[in-house]
């Protein structure tokens, strides 16, 4: 885990309402794996430093993918290139990918974008086939960029791609990874019980101080999903206790 101040490099609008920022961040990209995130705070800014899964990591550069849905995220966008942002990471447990299988799917939904590029390097680099199955609500809500030997869009308006959600879409696999909403990640859980997903919950600290993060167990109890997870096995989260959808606006 690092804490640097890393300089804006760039910003690209990659879909309705989405971006994504380019940071310099050395010690980051150096070490980070698909699933894991960075904590990004601003002084002046908002108390509490914001969770990005990091989007991509090419040389001496990450790069998180956002919406502006609050006041910190709005203050993101904002930024100038050679601004300089708080940058703690990388943080938290991501996807395990390992040689020995011959097909990877990535699924998607909406801004669960986020770790799939880094993922796709990681599954190709481990010899794996790898389909990206991306969703959104509609064409214009597609992430115009994607990685992978095959790529899949859908739409739930059926504007783009096959209509229906991302799971309904996707092909069975050795390995299957996915991030989106919480009531997308408990339907992979009905098909695929062992596949890996990255949670989405509120988070706050992203060290495990807060307790804020809680993500609970079929087993009993809870995990704390900035070092626990965010990915876990998705047979193994409570979905029925977990928020479908998270209104990033009343704390982002």
């Amino acid at each position: 885990m690092f804490l640097t101040d890393a300089r804006v490099e760039g910003r690209r609008q990659v879909a309705r309402a989405m971006w994504v920022i380019t940071l310099d961040a050395p010690e980051v990209a150096a070490t980070v794996k698909a699933g894991q995130f960075v904590n990004l705070g601003l002084n002046p800014g908002p108390l509490l430093r914001r969770p990005f899964s990091v989007y991509r990591a090419i040389e001496d550069r990450i790069e998180v993918i956002l919406q502006a849905v609050g006041a910190g995220t709005a203050q993101l966008l904002a930024l100038r290139e050679g601004d300089l942002v708080s940058c703690l990471g990388p943080l938290g447990r991501g996807f395990e990918i390992r040689s020995g299988g011959r097909s990877a799917v990535l699924i998607s939904g909406g801004l669960g974008v986020a770790p799939m590029p880094v993922a796709a390097r990681d599954a190709r680099a481990a010899g794996l086939q790898v389909t990206w199955v991306h969703g959104a609500r509609s064409a214009e809500d597609l992430c115009s960029e994607s990685d992978g030997d095959a790529v899949i869009v859908a739409t739930d308006d059926g504007s783009a791609g096959f209509a229906g959600t991302s799971v309904a879409a996707a092909p069975d696999a050795d390995l299957v990874l996915a991030c989106g909403p919480n009531r997308m990640l408990a339907a992979v859980a009905g098909r695929w019980p062992d596949a890996q997903v990255a949670v989405e919950t509120y988070m706050g600290c992203g060290t495990g101080v807060c307790l804020g993060c809680a993500v609970p167990l079929k087993r009993g109890g809870y995990d704390l999903a900035c070092t626990e997870g965010p990915v876990y096995r998705a047979g193994d989260v409570d979905w029925a206790a977990l928020p479908s959808h998270l209104h990033y606006a009343a704390t982002a």
